[in-house]
């Protein structure tokens, strides 16, 4: 649609009608040989941004809690409602994109993130925080749903795979600088700093976002959305996340949690159900019949609860066992995120190169060796250093592959709503990771951990971190069932 059409359309519909319109990248940038690569640039900004804040809140959380004069249970579901809305909502945001645009979604939740970002920094009370964060999760939907997907689109045959592995990087680099950044921020300025530094970025992120990404050139059809659909998969969503969130501290026997549990099972029941009727659904379950995206999908969540939990029970060890201070345990823990981040690019560019099943079976493999070693390394703080490195390096072969192959599944007008599947199952990943780390942790060490007993919380560490070991051994096994063919 050309501007001098928008001229012709009179009042207030050549508003309406820009609003929704996906702007030509300039000439310049559509003409250079980089211009693949501006796109992943652009988008590892949001992808280093997302996991920033998705670890540099939690540290935020006391400070939130004395300032605010707000109960522990109101000040945990800080963090919780983000998770809660973003994973309820992803799928439904990136069916939304397959048939308006990537470009326009992607670009609209940076500046829905950052404006939230502002209002969370500027909350006078915790409702008024609560809903801020809410938004923001939402900007932050638009943006997850939405990262794959450009990327996919944009690149060359036979670059797929270098391209996720630089976006996998930005990601650990943001999940690695959390602890620390977080810290930082405040100790200095407060704990509104934590929010008020996602802007500058957002404001940056909106501007490259509109001049370097490229139109969504074959869009889904424009359908009525299901809502139906959407109406079972938030609350399933919601109710799974509140059942793992909730067992860590009071048990997977209590009646709250079986009632969650078995709620979420009968919603995800019916989901399925109605999906498989609907006209329009709001995820194509056809996708699952196909091993390669089902066996991706299956191995990414495990890769997930392997990374997750053990950076949920690691500093509870440490902490615990051996006395170590926070932010030295955030330290020694940075190894793991580093490590990943170093390799991912690389091996990307392996997976291009030899197809997702060499380096997905090795890479989980490194992993869970890496966390038997880390298992038993006791007080040793340098095996105990190289055993997260070694995660960190594994996990980081691991995922370019796999979600370079989980990405490229379906139709290019479906890479909005894969793009939706795959990080709502990160976020589900995320959950089981911390749900069964701390509940295999506290099963071994019993109450005496609670007093920082060394040998009990040993016990405890032993537990889960071998625990995750065997997961990580089982999805190197499934992965390598997977078909030789090089990544698309």
């Amino acid at each position: 649609m050309s501007e001098q059409h928008f001229r012709e359309v009179p009042g207030p519909r050549a508003w309406w009608e820009r609003l929704f319109h996906e702007p030509a990248r300039p000439d310049w940038v559509r003409r250079r040989p980089s211009a693949p690569w501006l796109v992943v640039a652009t988008v590892c900004i949001g992808a280093f941004m997302g996991q920033l804040d998705a670890s540099i809140v939690t540290l935020a959380i006391p400070s939130i809690k004395t300032d605010m004069n707000a109960s522990l249970a109101q000040v945990e579901w800080v963090a919780l409602i983000y998770l809660l809305v973003l994973v309820g909502s992803i799928s439904a945001i990136g069916r939304l994109a397959d048939m308006l645009g990537r470009k326009l979604l992607y670009t609209y939740g940076f500046a829905l993130f950052t404006l939230a970002s502002l209002a969370c920094a500027l909350a006078p009370d915790i409702t008024w925080l609560l809903v801020a964060r809410a938004v923001q999760a939402v900007g932050a939907a638009m943006l997850q749903a939405n990262s794959v997907a450009l990327i996919r689109t944009s690149m060359p045959a036979g670059k797929l795979g270098q391209a996720i592995g630089l976006q996998g990087a930005a990601q650990a680099v943001g999940l690695a600088m959390g602890p620390s950044v977080g810290g930082l921020l405040v100790g200095a300025g407060g704990w509104r700093w934590v929010f008020f530094v996602n802007i500058p970025a957002g404001i940056i992120g909106v501007v490259l976002g509109w001049y370097l990404l490229p139109r969504t050139r074959i869009k889904a059809p424009k359908v009525r959305l299901d809502w139906a659909g959407l109406l079972l998969l938030l609350p399933a969503a919601g109710a799974l996340l509140l059942t793992l969130s909730e067992t860590s501290r009071i048990g997977f026997d209590n009646p709250v949690a079986v009632g969650l549990l078995a709620a979420s099972l009968v919603l995800f029941t019916a989901f399925i159900f109605w999906e498989k009727r609907a006209p329009h659904p709001l995820v194509d379950l056809g996708l699952f019949r196909t091993g390669t995206f089902s066996r991706g999908i299956s191995t990414g969540l495990m890769s997930y609860l392997v990374l997750f939990g053990v950076l949920f029970v690691t500093p509870l060890y440490l902490e615990a066992a051996h006395s170590m201070p926070p932010g030295k345990a955030g330290l020694l823990l940075t190894i793991l995120p580093i490590g990943l981040a170093l390799i991912a690019p690389l091996a990307g560019t392996l997976a291009d190169r030899l197809g997702p099943r060499v380096p997905t079976s090795a890479g989980m493999c490194l992993a869970a060796a890496s966390l038997a070693v880390l298992a038993f390394s006791g007080g040793n703080l340098w095996l105990a250093g190289t055993a997260l490195g070694g995660i960190g390096l594994g996990l980081g072969l691991f995922t370019p592959a796999n979600n370079a192959t989980v990405a490229a599944a379906g139709h290019t007008n479906q890479a909005g709503m894969v793009s939706g599947v795959m990080n709502m199952t990160r976020g589900v990943g995320t959950s089981l990771g911390v749900a069964f780390g701390a509940v295999l942790y506290v099963l071994a060490s019993g109450p005496a951990s609670a007093v920082g007993h060394a040998a009990a919380s040993s016990a405890g560490f032993q537990l889960a971190v071998g625990a995750f070991a065997a997961v990580a051994l089982f999805g190197a096994i499934w992965a390598a069932f997977g078909k030789r063919q090089a990544a698309p």
